[in-house]
């Protein structure tokens, strides 16, 4: 790869955001915008129910947002978790990064108070798609499987609220999961980013591997960067320093580029080549009902 040419790759449905990124750094602007840019296009994009607006709401109905984002040149890196009413949470984490240089990541109102200091705009994630999707999960014939596993007591509460997480299936067979965008600029500066609403019906407060640095996001401008998709807590499980590592034997800055698959996550699926699949991307805008980032529960949907 010589140096001067601009590169950026992202996961499965990060494609929505790569045109603009790709502009931005062949215009000369750094891999941290294009990250930046290619991320809130994805979270803007409400046809996909696992990132920003339109992600689909945790076991309450409501919509929490991790990201993170990480400068390989000087291995600052910034992070929120659990975050409502913040269409952006790539924003806020990389506002974390630049503002509060003696922290690395925000959670729940701690986060919305800071993005709030800062100016960036709130905005409604809860979509009426969303919350049609997020019903039909908890509906008497998608937990009934659950309802036979449940025990009496106490004893049986955690293992039956276990069973019926694992009994509900994402709803959509196509590929879904957390997006991450990986952008070398003309610089040779290395940057990733990682943005997700997490997996469907999550306890509230949930935070997985993608605001984690070190889990699901990594980056070091002399080696490369990665990123994970999948089931956040294998990934923050399964991470371990390892004493054996050896340095690459030539650290030339942006090499190395790829992104690491989460545990258990089946099958690994490639990155699409920088620009490949990059189309202009319609979207119609949806109608809302609630109060911006939860479900409002009727009488008769309780």
């Amino acid at each position: 790869m010589r140096m001067g040419s601009p590169v950026i790759i992202a996961s499965e449905r990060g494609e929505v955001g790569l045109v603009e990124a790709m502009r931005v750094l062949r215009a000369g602007g750094s891999a941290m915008d294009a990250v930046e840019i290619a991320l809130r296009a994805a979270e803007a994009n409400e046809a996909d129910h696992y990132v920003g607006v339109g992600g689909l709401p945790n076991l309450l109905g409501e919509v929490e947002l991790d990201a993170s984002i990480m400068d390989g040149a000087t291995m600052a890196a910034g992070a929120v978790g659990a975050v409502t009413g913040f269409p952006h949470p790539i924003t806020v984490a990389r506002a974390v990064m630049e503002q509060l240089p003696q922290h690395v990541m925000l959670v729940g109102r701690g986060a919305e108070r800071f993005a709030d200091e800062c100016g960036i705009p709130r905005g409604t994630t809860l979509t009426d798609e969303a919350i049609r999707l997020w019903k039909e999960g908890l509906t008497p014939d998608s937990l009934a499987e659950a309802e036979r596993t449940q025990g009496p007591g106490e004893v049986a509460f955690r293992r039956s609220a276990l069973a019926r997480l694992q009994s509900m299936e994402p709803p959509h067979r196509h590929p879904w999961g957390t997006i991450n965008v990986v952008a070398l600029d003309r610089e040779g500066r290395l940057c990733t980013g990682v943005s997700t609403s997490g997996y469907p019906w999550k306890y509230p407060g949930r935070v997985g591997d993608s605001a984690v640095i070190g889990a699901g996001n990594y980056c070091d401008g002399r080696y490369g960067g990665a990123a994970c998709t999948g089931r956040g807590e294998l990934a923050m499980r399964g991470h371990r320093p390892d004493r054996r590592r050896r340095p690459a034997r030539r650290p030339v800055p942006g090499s190395g580029l790829r992104e690491r698959a989460g545990a258990d996550d089946g099958p690994r699926r490639p990155l699409p080549r920088s620009g490949a699949h990059a189309l202009p991307h319609r979207r119609r805008p949806a109608r809302r009902r609630g109060h911006g980032d939860r479900i409002d529960l009727r009488p008769d949907d309780r």
